[in-house]
Protein backbone atom coordinates (compact mmCIF):
# COMPACT_ATOMS: atom_id res chain seq x y z
CA UNK A 1 0.00 0.00 0.00
CA UNK A 2 1.41 3.65 -0.93
CA UNK A 3 1.28 6.27 1.94
CA UNK A 4 0.60 9.87 0.00
CA UNK A 5 1.35 12.71 2.57
CA UNK A 6 -1.28 15.97 2.17
CA UNK A 7 0.97 19.25 2.90
CA UNK A 8 -1.68 21.25 2.49
CA UNK A 9 -1.53 22.41 5.82
CA UNK A 10 1.81 23.27 6.09
CA UNK A 11 0.99 26.10 3.70
CA UNK A 12 -2.22 26.92 5.80
CA UNK A 13 0.12 27.70 8.76
CA UNK A 14 2.49 29.90 6.58
CA UNK A 15 -0.36 31.38 4.70
CA UNK A 16 -1.62 32.74 8.22
CA UNK A 17 0.84 34.96 8.14
CA UNK A 18 1.27 35.60 4.54
CA UNK A 19 5.34 34.67 5.43
CA UNK A 20 7.80 32.40 3.91
CA UNK A 21 7.46 29.32 6.43
CA UNK A 22 6.84 26.88 7.32
CA UNK A 23 7.84 25.88 3.34
CA UNK A 24 5.70 22.62 2.29
CA UNK A 25 8.21 21.80 -0.16
CA UNK A 26 11.10 21.50 2.58
CA UNK A 27 7.79 19.66 4.19
CA UNK A 28 7.50 17.65 1.47
CA UNK A 29 11.45 15.87 1.41
CA UNK A 30 11.48 15.40 4.81
CA UNK A 31 7.80 12.94 4.47
CA UNK A 32 10.15 11.42 1.66
CA UNK A 33 12.50 10.87 4.24
CA UNK A 34 9.85 9.22 6.75
CA UNK A 35 8.85 6.76 3.74
CA UNK A 36 6.29 8.88 2.14
CA UNK A 37 5.25 6.81 -1.19
CA UNK A 38 4.19 10.78 -3.11
CA UNK A 39 3.17 13.51 -2.11
CA UNK A 40 -0.59 15.19 -2.52
CA UNK A 41 -1.33 18.98 -2.66
CA UNK A 42 -4.60 20.46 -3.39
CA UNK A 43 -4.01 23.69 -5.47
CA UNK A 44 -7.64 25.28 -4.30
CA UNK A 45 -9.09 28.20 -6.56
CA UNK A 46 -8.84 30.29 -4.10
CA UNK A 47 -5.39 29.58 -3.02
CA UNK A 48 -5.81 29.25 0.84
CA UNK A 49 -3.09 27.17 1.12
CA UNK A 50 -0.88 25.93 -1.41
CA UNK A 51 0.25 28.11 -3.98
CA UNK A 52 1.17 28.00 -7.91
CA UNK A 53 4.80 28.10 -6.44
CA UNK A 54 4.82 25.25 -4.34
CA UNK A 55 3.24 22.90 -7.20
CA UNK A 56 5.79 24.25 -9.15
CA UNK A 57 8.65 23.69 -7.15
CA UNK A 58 7.58 20.79 -6.22
CA UNK A 59 7.42 19.11 -9.23
CA UNK A 60 11.14 20.09 -9.55
CA UNK A 61 11.94 18.82 -6.12
CA UNK A 62 9.77 15.70 -5.15
CA UNK A 63 11.67 11.87 -5.99
CA UNK A 64 8.40 10.21 -5.42
CA UNK A 65 5.30 11.58 -7.51
CA UNK A 66 3.53 14.52 -7.11
CA UNK A 67 -0.86 13.87 -6.52
CA UNK A 68 -2.55 17.20 -7.56
CA UNK A 69 -5.79 17.83 -6.51
CA UNK A 70 -8.10 20.36 -8.59
CA UNK A 71 -12.01 21.09 -8.78
CA UNK A 72 -13.31 19.55 -11.52
CA UNK A 73 -13.12 23.07 -14.24
CA UNK A 74 -11.72 23.84 -17.60
CA UNK A 75 -9.18 27.06 -16.09
CA UNK A 76 -7.77 24.22 -13.45
CA UNK A 77 -7.68 21.36 -15.15
CA UNK A 78 -6.25 23.44 -17.67
CA UNK A 79 -3.33 24.58 -14.92
CA UNK A 80 -2.86 20.82 -14.00
CA UNK A 81 -2.15 20.01 -17.09
CA UNK A 82 0.63 22.45 -17.43
CA UNK A 83 2.34 20.85 -14.08
CA UNK A 84 2.04 17.52 -15.30
CA UNK A 85 2.43 15.63 -11.99
CA UNK A 86 2.26 12.06 -11.75
CA UNK A 87 -1.82 12.72 -11.03
CA UNK A 88 -4.65 14.75 -10.87
CA UNK A 89 -7.41 13.82 -8.57
CA UNK A 90 -10.23 15.96 -9.46
CA UNK A 91 -12.36 17.00 -6.44
CA UNK A 92 -15.65 19.27 -5.25
CA UNK A 93 -14.81 22.72 -4.21
CA UNK A 94 -16.77 25.57 -2.20
CA UNK A 95 -15.08 28.35 -1.15
CA UNK A 96 -17.21 28.72 2.30
CA UNK A 97 -15.72 25.08 3.36
CA UNK A 98 -13.53 24.33 5.95
CA UNK A 99 -12.43 21.54 4.33
CA UNK A 100 -13.72 18.95 1.77
CA UNK A 101 -16.82 17.81 2.74
CA UNK A 102 -18.21 15.24 0.52
CA UNK A 103 -17.07 13.16 -2.71
CA UNK A 104 -17.84 14.77 -6.54
CA UNK A 105 -21.39 15.67 -7.98
CA UNK A 106 -22.34 12.64 -10.18
CA UNK A 107 -25.85 12.46 -9.96
CA UNK A 108 -26.57 15.16 -12.91
CA UNK A 109 -25.85 15.84 -15.93
CA UNK A 110 -24.13 18.91 -15.69
CA UNK A 111 -22.06 18.02 -13.38
CA UNK A 112 -21.04 15.16 -15.24
CA UNK A 113 -20.53 16.76 -18.15
CA UNK A 114 -18.35 18.98 -16.15
CA UNK A 115 -15.69 16.08 -14.92
CA UNK A 116 -15.76 14.26 -18.22
CA UNK A 117 -14.09 17.72 -19.78
CA UNK A 118 -11.82 17.49 -17.22
CA UNK A 119 -11.15 14.04 -17.58
CA UNK A 120 -10.59 14.14 -21.10
CA UNK A 121 -8.44 17.24 -21.13
CA UNK A 122 -6.05 15.69 -18.55
CA UNK A 123 -6.01 12.11 -20.56
CA UNK A 124 -5.06 14.38 -23.80
CA UNK A 125 -1.86 15.49 -21.52
CA UNK A 126 -0.98 12.50 -20.58
CA UNK A 127 -2.13 12.78 -17.12
CA UNK A 128 -3.52 10.20 -14.69
CA UNK A 129 -6.61 11.14 -13.21
CA UNK A 130 -8.65 9.93 -10.11
CA UNK A 131 -12.27 11.11 -8.97
CA UNK A 132 -12.92 11.29 -5.00
CA UNK A 133 -15.89 9.93 -4.99
CA UNK A 134 -18.53 9.08 -1.64
CA UNK A 135 -18.33 4.46 -1.76
CA UNK A 136 -21.92 4.26 -3.64
CA UNK A 137 -22.26 2.04 -6.26
CA UNK A 138 -23.64 4.72 -8.75
CA UNK A 139 -20.63 7.08 -8.34
CA UNK A 140 -18.41 4.08 -8.69
CA UNK A 141 -20.11 3.33 -12.31
CA UNK A 142 -20.07 6.87 -13.28
CA UNK A 143 -15.97 7.13 -12.33
CA UNK A 144 -15.84 4.11 -14.63
CA UNK A 145 -17.53 5.68 -17.35
CA UNK A 146 -15.98 8.64 -17.50
CA UNK A 147 -12.55 7.00 -18.06
CA UNK A 148 -11.11 7.81 -15.01
CA UNK A 149 -7.65 5.54 -14.75
CA UNK A 150 -8.76 5.43 -10.39
CA UNK A 151 -11.03 6.72 -7.40
CA UNK A 152 -10.35 7.95 -3.84
CA UNK A 153 -13.23 6.85 -1.96
CA UNK A 154 -14.16 9.72 0.42
CA UNK A 155 -13.70 7.62 4.14
CA UNK A 156 -15.15 10.30 6.20
CA UNK A 157 -18.54 8.86 6.85
CA UNK A 158 -16.08 6.12 8.65
CA UNK A 159 -13.64 8.91 9.96
CA UNK A 160 -16.76 10.58 11.90
CA UNK A 161 -17.73 7.23 13.61
CA UNK A 162 -14.97 7.64 15.73
CA UNK A 163 -15.68 11.35 16.72
CA UNK A 164 -18.06 10.80 19.76
CA UNK A 165 -17.81 7.57 20.65
CA UNK A 166 -20.39 6.27 18.26
CA UNK A 167 -22.55 3.30 17.91
CA UNK A 168 -19.58 0.31 16.89
CA UNK A 169 -22.46 -0.86 14.01
CA UNK A 170 -22.24 2.54 12.62
CA UNK A 171 -18.74 2.33 12.15
CA UNK A 172 -18.81 -1.70 10.77
CA UNK A 173 -21.73 -0.23 8.28
CA UNK A 174 -19.27 2.46 6.98
CA UNK A 175 -16.69 -0.48 6.72
CA UNK A 176 -18.68 -2.68 5.14
CA UNK A 177 -19.37 0.47 2.57
CA UNK A 178 -15.73 0.62 1.64
CA UNK A 179 -15.16 -2.53 1.34
CA UNK A 180 -17.53 -3.22 -1.08
CA UNK A 181 -16.72 0.11 -3.01
CA UNK A 182 -13.20 -1.15 -2.89
CA UNK A 183 -14.28 -4.50 -4.57
CA UNK A 184 -16.91 -3.10 -6.95
CA UNK A 185 -14.14 -0.19 -8.75
CA UNK A 186 -11.38 -2.67 -8.89
CA UNK A 187 -13.79 -5.11 -10.55
CA UNK A 188 -14.29 -2.10 -13.44
CA UNK A 189 -10.61 -2.03 -13.59
CA UNK A 190 -10.09 1.42 -11.17
CA UNK A 191 -7.09 1.60 -8.96
CA UNK A 192 -8.45 2.12 -6.30
CA UNK A 193 -7.49 4.91 -3.84
CA UNK A 194 -8.95 6.09 -0.44
CA UNK A 195 -8.37 9.20 2.28
CA UNK A 196 -10.56 12.18 4.46
CA UNK A 197 -10.56 12.39 8.11
CA UNK A 198 -7.97 8.82 8.59
CA UNK A 199 -5.71 9.51 11.72
CA UNK A 200 -3.39 7.29 13.32
CA UNK A 201 -6.32 6.01 15.87
CA UNK A 202 -8.78 4.82 12.81
CA UNK A 203 -6.62 4.05 9.83
CA UNK A 204 -5.79 0.33 10.53
CA UNK A 205 -9.24 -1.33 9.14
CA UNK A 206 -9.49 0.77 5.94
CA UNK A 207 -5.47 -0.64 5.69
CA UNK A 208 -6.31 -3.96 5.01
CA UNK A 209 -9.26 -3.62 2.43
CA UNK A 210 -6.94 -5.13 -0.16
CA UNK A 211 -8.43 -3.75 -2.99
CA UNK A 212 -7.04 -0.48 -1.58
CA UNK A 213 -3.55 0.31 -3.45
CA UNK A 214 -3.12 4.06 -1.69
CA UNK A 215 -4.15 6.13 0.94
CA UNK A 216 -4.05 9.76 1.28
CA UNK A 217 -3.54 11.55 4.78
CA UNK A 218 -2.90 14.95 5.27
CA UNK A 219 -3.83 16.62 8.88
CA UNK A 220 -3.56 13.78 11.04
CA UNK A 221 0.20 13.33 9.93
CA UNK A 222 1.10 17.61 9.88
CA UNK A 223 -0.47 18.07 13.33
CA UNK A 224 1.60 14.96 14.78
CA UNK A 225 4.15 16.15 12.93
CA UNK A 226 4.25 19.54 14.99
CA UNK A 227 4.78 17.45 18.03
CA UNK A 228 7.48 15.27 16.85
CA UNK A 229 9.04 16.52 13.59
CA UNK A 230 7.28 15.13 10.22
CA UNK A 231 10.02 12.46 8.90
CA UNK A 232 8.73 10.48 12.77
CA UNK A 233 5.35 11.44 12.18
CA UNK A 234 5.32 9.73 8.37
CA UNK A 235 8.05 7.02 9.49
CA UNK A 236 4.96 5.76 12.16
CA UNK A 237 2.04 6.32 9.86
CA UNK A 238 3.57 4.22 7.59
CA UNK A 239 4.13 1.50 9.99
CA UNK A 240 0.44 1.47 10.65
CA UNK A 241 -0.23 0.35 6.98
CA UNK A 242 2.75 -2.45 7.34
CA UNK A 243 1.38 -3.55 9.89
CA UNK A 244 -1.92 -3.61 8.90
CA UNK A 245 -1.08 -5.15 5.68
CA UNK A 246 1.07 -7.91 7.16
Amino acid sequence: MRLHINIDHVATVRQARRTDEPDPVRAAVLAELGGADGITVHLREDRRHIQDRDVRLLMETVRTGVNLELAASPIMASIGADFEPLTVTLVPERREEITTEGGLDLGTRDAIDRVRDAVQLLSDAGIRTSLFIDPTSEHIAAAADLGAAAVELHTGAYAGQWVGARKRADLDTELVRLRRAAAQAASLGLAVHAGHGLTYENVEPVAVIEEIEELNIGHSVISRAMLVGMKDAVLEMKSLLVRARH
